[in-house]
């Protein structure tokens, strides 16, 4: 006889009833919507040309100071003992007069490198000759650039003379081209105290130019300068402040870019030259004389209509164009009138 377990009902009773209990209930995720996407920018306008043209000009100025860094680096490691010892010797020699003085100072190792190539366009002994400075002289030079004619001069003067140059705010922030000028001049004096530790810096502002001598110098000299002077407005300027700062029978020596007689000067000065009638008058009207004027930096070569005006010539040769280039260096250094003045 089969027998049932009396507990199997209930063993089955959870089933019939409905079986496991019923599943937690799942939060649905909650649903996310991504932002929808910004709009495209509008792209960036056109640079204007003038836009273009300082972006240029400021790509150029940044470039001409990595040179300039070059350079002072170099002229820094080429200073040996050797040659300050030999820049001491130009700086106390006895020098004569200006025709066999700065003929021996030429002939120095302290020169900058590629100066000494520009004798030959730029004449320096019979142009100082000419001007008449003499060892014991107190010159004022304007504007003295790289120290082409700086460091023929300092030595020449160091011993019985006295030598001043106009210098830039060297300070300035670099974005400035007059900062590149300034730091050029400031790198040249201090690489050598034996030679300019005796040259006096006179700060001066080119847009307000202010001498603080008063009829103290013997000779103010400018070289390739006062085509700048017109087009900024200042020749009268300039002009004043030189003739306050000489002694009275002072010598202006000036060199100057030479434009064709016929020339607007306006225009021919913004390719960085003058008529030569026209320097004269300008002068002569700020209380000066023509005393004497010379031919040595004459070059008949230079037809002064160059594509980019005085800078086509050596020693810029601003040109893209190497064919251009050697054009340019057979004509040479431009043509230059070379005047005496003397104040009254």
């Amino acid at each position: 006889m089969k027998v049932q377990h009396w507990l199997s009902p209930l063993l089955l009773l959870p089933i019939a009833c409905g079986g496991a209990p019923p599943p937690e209930p799942v939060e649905p995720e909650p649903v996310t919507y991504a932002p929808p996407e910004p709009p495209e920018p509008p792209p960036p306008p056109e640079p204007t040309e003038e836009e273009k043209a300082q972006q240029a000009a400021a790509e150029k100025l940044a470039k001409e100071f990595e040179v300039l860094d070059q350079e002072i680096a170099a002229e820094a490691e080429r200073w040996t003992d050797e040659l300050r010892a030999e820049a001491t010797k130009l700086a106390n020699a006895n020098y004569i007069n200006a025709a066999t003085g700065i003929a021996q100072i030429m002939k120095g190792n302290h020169r900058t490198p590629g100066h000494a190539d520009r004798d030959v366009y730029r004449h320096p002994k019979e142009t100082l000759d000419f001007f008449g400075i003499k060892p014991n002289s107190v010159v004022l030079e304007l504007s003295p650039g790289a120290g082409w004619y700086t460091e023929l001069l300092a030595p020449f003067l160091a011993k019985k003379g006295k030598l001043a140059v106009t210098v830039g705010d060297a300070t300035r922030p670099r974005t400035e081209r007059g900062t590149l000028y300034a730091q050029r001049t400031d790198a040249f004096l201090k690489k050598s105290p034996e030679l300019f530790g005796k040259v006096e810096t006179i700060l001066v502002d080119g847009k307000a130019p202010s001498l603080p001598q008063e009829g103290t110098l013997d000779f103010v000299l400018t070289f390739r300068s006062m085509h700048g002077w017109h087009n900024d407005k200042l020749m009268g300027a300039w002009l004043g402040e030189i003739h306050k700062a000489l002694k009275k029978g002072g010598v202006l020596g000036v060199e100057q870019h030479r434009a064709k007689p016929d020339a607007n000067p306006d225009e021919s000065a913004k390719k960085g030259y003058l008529p030569e009638a026209f320097v004269i008058a300008q002068v002569e009207a700020a209380g000066f004389k023509l005393s004497k004027k010379s031919e040595v930096n004459a070059n008949p070569k230079d037809t002064t209509d160059h594509p980019e005006g005085v800078w086509s010539l050596p020693p810029t040769l601003r040109s893209a164009d190497p064919a251009e280039k050697e054009k340019y260096r057979e004509i040479g250094e431009s043509d230059r009138m070379t005047l005496r003045f003397v104040k009254q």
